[in-house]
């Protein structure tokens, strides 16, 4: 599957968006919280999950996506709502906790919420793969054909809600993708040491839909595997559950120890750069340096733009605390 010109350096702005984001928010994350570390000190109180390395999970699948189409990301949600078009500056807002946010400051960071491209995520581990499930359901009863998408990690496959999902979504022949992103690491555990099989995409026959794996977090390959699976979808075909080799350079959260990983795990994995990678694929494609160079200046002037916005804004104010509740 060909990737027109306009797609790649679309994709690629995206990529690095993406990294440029987690890279930054990395470094505001940790403002106030040193030398002892002080998970409610600085700027973005509470937990952080950045996904620097995983770039390509997101942007392969929802490059395929319209802006009618559902996505439910995971406790790592920044790379998903970027590749899915929500507004930077009211997610990066909603992240410092800022009124301007996409919840005017009271989701955070695992819980950015955007109508307007039909975006949500949750903290709890394979809580949202259900919610994916209901709005593939909800597409089907419409006679739309809109695709749902669920995001989340190979250690939420063991989730009792996943294969719920699964069996459901096969059952009805639902227009969803189930997307793991094995990044290797649950929180601290390896796959192996917590999963039965090989790769997730051996439990798809189980439930009577496609399982595909995809080694290497290849950027080009999750796009054409997606795109497969999305054209299967609309065509009312039925689920898929494809599962992606991936990797991320941060620890679990931000204040890990990391000290369950081999020390020199992280260099060997920039070595092989997936962002590097698909620079060298679009150069392939007859892309020019001069292009690239400008897809990475506006990339860029997107995350500076965003972090001036949310740092400029105001916080909400006490009384707000009130606002937006249910109560009798």
């Amino acid at each position: 599957m060909s990737i027109p010109r306009e797609k790649l350096l679309a994709m690629y702005n995206d990529m690095v968006t993406i990294r440029l984001f987690e890279e930054e928010m990395a470094v505001a994350y940790l403002e106030g919280k040193k030398p002892v570390f002080n998970i409610a000190a600085g700027p973005v109180p509470g937990e952080m999950h950045l996904a620097a390395g995983q770039e390509p999970v997101a942007v392969g699948v929802c490059a395929h996506l319209r802006k009618d189409d559902a996505v439910v990301g995971s406790h790592r949600p920044h790379h998903f709502a970027i590749a899915k078009g929500v507004d930077l500056k009211r997610m990066c807002a909603e992240i410092f906790g800022k009124v301007t946010g996409l919840s005017r400051g009271k989701g955070g960071h695992m819980h950015l919420f955007d109508p307007e491209v039909h975006f949500s995520c949750g903290g709890i581990v394979g809580a949202g793969i259900p919610h994916a499930v209901g709005a593939a359901l909800a597409m089907k009863k419409r006679g739309t054909d809109g695709v749902a998408v669920a995001f989340f990690g190979e250690g939420a496959t063991n989730q009792g809600a996943f294969h719920e999902a699964m069996n459901l979504a096969a059952l009805w022949k639902l227009p969803v993708l189930f997307i793991v992103e094995d990044n290797t690491w649950a929180i601290s555990v390896p796959k192996s040491a917590a999963t039965s099989v090989e790769t997730n995409a051996a439990r798809a026959a189980a439930y009577g839909m496609p399982g595909v794996y995809i080694p290497g977090n290849d950027t080009v390959a999750i796009y054409e595997a997606a795109g497969e699976a999305v054209a299967r979808a609309r065509a009312g075909e039925g689920p898929t559950l494809i599962e992606a080799e991936t990797y991320r350079y941060f620890g679990h959260f931000e204040g890990d120890p990391e000290v369950y990983r081999p020390k020199d795990e992280v260099e060997r994995l920039k070595a092989n750069d997936p962002i590097d990678r698909f620079r060298a694929y679009m150069k392939e494609q007859g892309i020019s340096d001069a292009e690239i160079a400008a897809q990475d200046e506006l990339a860029r002037k997107r995350v500076e733009e965003a972090y001036a916005f949310a740092r400029e804004s105001e916080y909400p104010a006490p009384e707000e605390a009130l606002l937006h509740v249910f109560a009798e």
